[in-house]
């Protein structure tokens, strides 16, 4: 070995406690589910990956260039996002090679101490990859040639790495504009690798999406509905989700900034409708956004589906990179999230429905002890997500856990899921989930709060149960 060259391995103690008893049931419980299979209700892998089942092209357009937690990092530290190859809306020049891209990756390395990407790429590296070294710039090729040498054969195909993980199930995301084929490609090449689809209707339910009306417009073509009236809105909605369902989605998305909820009446629907698709005020589109959740609660009521809500993120905050990249690139940023007023209109509607499942992340987490613990420790409709998003990390995952468990119980919460992009880290994020699971469990076993049998009965709930239950997978 090199005197730059450093080996690298994973332990097997990784977020297990310091303390000797602890760790010791930590191990214990761990084994519990170390080889349940993956569940992932929700993400935002490519089903045209599944569909081609094409070799991934390289190893940073497999492994930098979807991942906005690499992108946003490395943008902070001054490398353009032209040079790590993520496409302008322009079109203008980006960086095509993926040797150079991989090469600064090596370059910055260092900046990713301490991150969730470092834990998540360095277990790619290695478990998936047999990578024995660090990352680095001089070992920048060679783990470069390593990865790009496996890329091509059977057993790197998406296909062979969905098994290889032992994913039982995995959703991704689509606009109810999309028309599913590649779903619908997967289902008929007689592959028995689960992949669904997840209803996130934002392009047609957000007034400050990208051409909203123009998307209404798409909408009522696609259905047949008259999408220039309040109700023909409604129903060419419904029709999608029913499409979505068939398709074998069990669950919507909504992303949106606020938790607002509202219940209005049917003539200030209309009358709001007919403003937000002229352009509406900002307040307006706020208030569109909130009856649109209590609607798709009412669908979700009638046709099953799931409900997510993911509020809290003022979305594309660097003006710049938004202009220059789209969505997606890394520049949302967490914001103050109310959910005791927000809430209210929807709950007061729906609330007591125990054949409802709406499920409630967060950005803010200032709110998981005092909102969304309470909430989801009374009302039979709710569930608290896991964390997410900046906190799907050991110490976010232990603050939840502190702060949610004994007000809302843990069958209250809803077990974890990645929603990632990049497809090779989802073994990775589902191996810390049930690491720092089984160290927070520990803690309380020698405590004595609870009992080892039970806490090794709930690993099994919230490594796989939980999901499967709460999504009705």
């Amino acid at each position: 070995m090199s005197r730059t060259q450093h080996s690298q391995r994973l332990s097997d103690d990784r977020f297990f406690p310091s303390e000797p008893a602890a760790r010791a049931v930590a191990r214990r419980l761990y084994e519990h589910v170390r080889r349940l299979p993956i569940v992932s209700p929700h993400g935002h892998t490519d089903p045209a990956w599944f569909s081609e089942n094409r070799p991934f092209a390289d190893p940073a357009s497999l492994l930098v260039v979807p991942d906005h937690y690499v992108l946003r990092m490395l943008y902070s530290h001054g490398v353009p996002l032209e040079s790590l190859g993520v496409e302008r809306r322009d079109g203008g020049p980006v960086e095509r090679d993926g040797r150079a891209i991989w090469r600064r990756l090596a370059q910055h390395w260092h900046v990713f101490r301490g991150t969730p990407a470092r834990l998540w790429l360095t277990h790619t590296l290695e478990d998936v990859f047999g990578v024995g070294e660090r990352l680095s710039p001089e070992s920048a090729d060679r783990i470069y040639d390593r990865i790009a040498s496996c890329l091509p054969r059977d057993e790197f195909r998406p296909r062979a790495l969905f098994e290889r993980f032992n994913i039982e199930v995995l959703a991704t995301t689509e606009s109810p504009l999309d028309p599913l084929a590649h779903h619908a490609a997967i289902r008929a090449s007689g592959w028995p690798g689960r992949v669904i689809t997840a209803f996130r209707p934002d392009p047609v339910v957000d007034p400050e999406y990208e051409r909203f009306a123009e998307n209404v417009a798409a909408l009522g073509r696609l259905t047949g509905e008259d999408c220039g009236s309040w109700r023909g809105y409604l129903r060419a909605l419904a029709n999608r989700r029913a499409f979505f369902a068939a398709t074998g989605a069990t669950s919507t998305d909504h992303g949106h900034p606020s938790a607002s909820t509202a219940d209005l009446s049917t003539s200030e629907c209309e009358a709001l409708f007919g403003r937000v698709l002229s352009g509406p005020s900002r307040a307006e589109a706020e208030q569109f956004r909130a009856q649109m959740l209590t609607e798709m609660a009412r669908m979700s009521l009638e046709d099953g589906l799931v409900m997510q809500i993911h509020p809290g993120s003022l979305r594309n905050h660097n003006a710049r990179v938004y202009e220059r990249f789209g969505r997606d690139k890394g520049a949302d940023i967490p914001m103050p999230t109310d959910y005791v007023h927000a809430l209210k209109p929807l709950l007061d509607r729906f609330g007591n429905e125990p054949a409802l499942t709406i499920v409630v992340f967060t950005l803010d987490e200032t709110t998981y002890s005092r909102e969304l613990a309470p909430l989801a420790g009374h009302y039979p409709a709710l569930k608290l997500g896991p964390p997410w998003w900046f906190f799907d990390s050991p110490e976010g995952m232990w603050f939840f856990r502190r702060r949610v468990s004994e007000t809302a119980g843990f069958y209250n919460t809803v077990g974890f899921n990645d929603d990632t992009r990049a497809f090779l880290s989802i073994p990775a994020r589902h191996d810390l989930a049930r690491r720092v699971d089984s160290a927070f469990l520990a803690t309380w076993v020698v405590e004595h709060r609870i009992d080892e049998d039970e806490a090794a009965e709930l690993m099994v709930d919230l490594a796989y149960g939980l999901a499967k239950r709460a999504y009705k997978l």
